[in-house]
This record gives structure tokens, sequence and C-alpha cells, in this order.
């Protein structure tokens, strides 16, 4: 697993899912139940720290997503 910095692309509240771009151009998805702090949902545009790994589906995803500073 690695850790990544990148930024909320997009996140849909009632779906509860949403993708991550790296600084680098990889996309992530992620599920609300992997930001870190509990609270279930994120802004689109937030800057965030997370760590990818490969999902049960085979795709990449990220987990123990975290808000970081502007």
């Amino acid at each position: 697993m690695n850790t990544i910095v990148g930024t909320v692309e997009t996140f849909d509240a009632q779906r509860g899912d949403g993708w991550i771009v790296s600084d680098h151009a990889a996309r992530y998805y992620f599920h609300c139940v992997s930001i870190g702090d509990g609270s279930r949902t994120i802004p689109v545009g937030a800057k965030v720290t997370a760590t990818a790994r490969v999902g049960l589906l085979g795709r990449d995803e990220a987990v123990n997503v975290y808000a970081v500073g502007n």
C-alpha cells in the first residue's frame, strides 16, 4: 500500500462514494466509510492524503482518507 496525496474529484453524498485524483494524475475510488475522521462526507475539491490499495473488485481505491489544510 502506498500513501497518496490528491484532491477529491467527485463525491456523491447519497451514494457515499467518489473519486480522488492524485497529484500524479492517478484516480482512486473511495467509499465514505474510508473517510478517516468518521464524518462520512467530504467536499469536492478538498486536498487529501490517503492510502492506496487494490480493492475487492480489483481496482485501485483509497482508504484512510483525511482532508489536509489549505
